[in-house]
């Protein structure tokens, strides 16, 4: 007979086994679309009032200004009272790798082992999961997925926000590889024993980056071009790392840690980007110097040393736009509440952040740290229909998205939560 908790645990695994999306999924753009009478935001330019914009095929093909005819067939959207910016980009999650957190089989973000950098997070992504379609109803259409766990999990990917697989909605299924780089001191009140053994195990770790990146570069070495050599897909997943098509991202946070990993990266000729960046402003000069992007996990948490100013955290976008770094901004918010990225930005601007800053932090900023802002992060001709329609500024709370575009396929901007909200109006006689 089966106890009470195999019964649970049969229950919860039910309940996973139901946990999936939906919605159906866009189909490809066929009709010309020019979403008209409008207030564009190109985020790489100025403001255009009552303007339009036509893309076709997926991209864009003209914006302008005012009136104008338009041919026969070409789909209208009255834009009249709202607003059009390019989709929003969430640069460091696990949407797509986890569900429920408290079900291990519906969290896929970490491997086995310490060093899987053959690891790509694009094939683990569930395109049926319950969390895409909340987000994105958000104005949140591009999302980066990032491995966690270990020392070097694997490497992050790129994704649109629809698709029926995963290599439907990989833009960049290897968008660059993940190190988590150990702390550089242990934490405060422990024991001398045990801080000198955290000590040495931090060295061990770093070593083991040393050694992983060393053993990579020697296998590419050895087979060069030769086809015939055996092919260990381990090592092969530093290829375009050490040639700087990807860069690695660094999980770093305090100034010791953020000036190793980018030492490193000086020697080992890689590009790096920061992720965490909590003393980032401090490595300014060498963040520039380097030309290594930040991407800001989360402002939505207490200072990090006891004599810091309350709103230390909060004007960590500030101090790195003032300081000349690129940089782009995450949620830091928990996976299923990873619509909350606008307000994250919102949040700056209320500590001192132009909110021209805030929305190129969550857009063009973005684009540029992961090296596709020639195809988002923009509202321009020959980029990627990637959008959204807003009825008033999208980090105020209130705000809807009305429409959403990604590659010129429209949206449907039903979720879980929208159709619970219908049934319970229905129940209480709001309809």
């Amino acid at each position: 007979m089966l106890d009470l908790r195999s019964i649970s645990m049969l229950l919860v695994l039910a309940a996973v086994a139901t946990a999936q999306d939906l919605t159906p999924k866009a189909k490809p753009q066929t009709q010309s679309i020019a979403i008209i009478h409008t207030t564009i935001h190109p985020v790489s330019s100025q403001t255009i009032a009552d303007g339009y914009v036509l893309f076709e095929k997926g991209k864009i093909i003209e914006i302008g200004q005012g009136r104008k005819q338009w041919q026969e067939g070409v789909r209208l959207v009255d834009g009249e009272k709202m607003h059009v910016y390019p989709g929003f980009i969430s640069s460091y999650t696990q949407l797509g790798l986890t569900e429920i957190g408290a079900v291990r089989a519906s969290r896929d973000f970490n491997e086995v082992g310490a060093i899987t950098p053959e690891v790509r997070a694009a094939v683990a992504v569930n395109p049926d999961s319950t969390l895409l379609p909340v987000t994105r109803s958000n104005g949140i259409l591009t999302f980066a997925s990032f491995p966690r766990g270990g020392t070097i999990p694997g490497r992050a990917s790129l994704m649109r926000m629809d698709g029926w697989t995963w290599e439907d909605m990989a833009i960049r299924a290897d968008a660059g590889m993940v190190v988590n780089w150990p702390a550089a001191r242990p934490p405060r009140r422990r024991r001398p024993r045990r801080a000198a053994a955290a000590e040495t195990n931090r060295d061990k770790t770093i070593q083991r980056i040393k050694d992983a990146f060393e053993k990579a570069r020697a296998y590419l070495k050895w087979r060069g071009d030769d086809a015939t050599r055996p092919v260990d897909l381990r090592w092969e997943g530093f290829r375009k790392v050490f040639t700087r098509e990807r860069p690695v991202y660094f999980i770093a946070n305090s100034y010791e840690q953020i000036t190793e990993a980018l030492v490193f990266a000086g020697e080992h000729k890689v590009r790096a980007v920061i992720v965490g960046g909590h003393d980032a402003p401090l490595c300014a000069a060498m963040l520039r110097n380097m030309n290594a992007g930040v991407i800001v996990e989360n402002i939505h948490r207490f200072p990090k040393r006891s004599d810091s100013d309350f709103d230390e955290v909060y004007k960590l976008p500030l101090r790195l736009e003032n300081a000349g770094v690129t940089w782009c901004l995450a949620s830091g918010d928990r996976t299923a509440n990873e619509r909350n990225l606008p307000y994250a930005a919102a949040r700056a601007v209320a500590y001192g952040l132009s909110r021209d800053a805030a929305i190129r932090a969550i857009t063009l900023n973005a684009a540029r740290v992961f090296g596709v802002d020639k195809e988002l992060g923009s509202i321009d001709k020959g980029k990627r229909a990637t959008l959204i329609v807003t009825d008033g500024d999208p980090l105020e709370v209130p705000t809807h998205v009305r429409h959403a575009f990604i590659d010129g396929r429209e949206i449907d901007l039903s979720n879980k939560q929208t159709v619970l909200y219908e049934k319970y109006k229905a129940k209480y006689g709001k309809n």
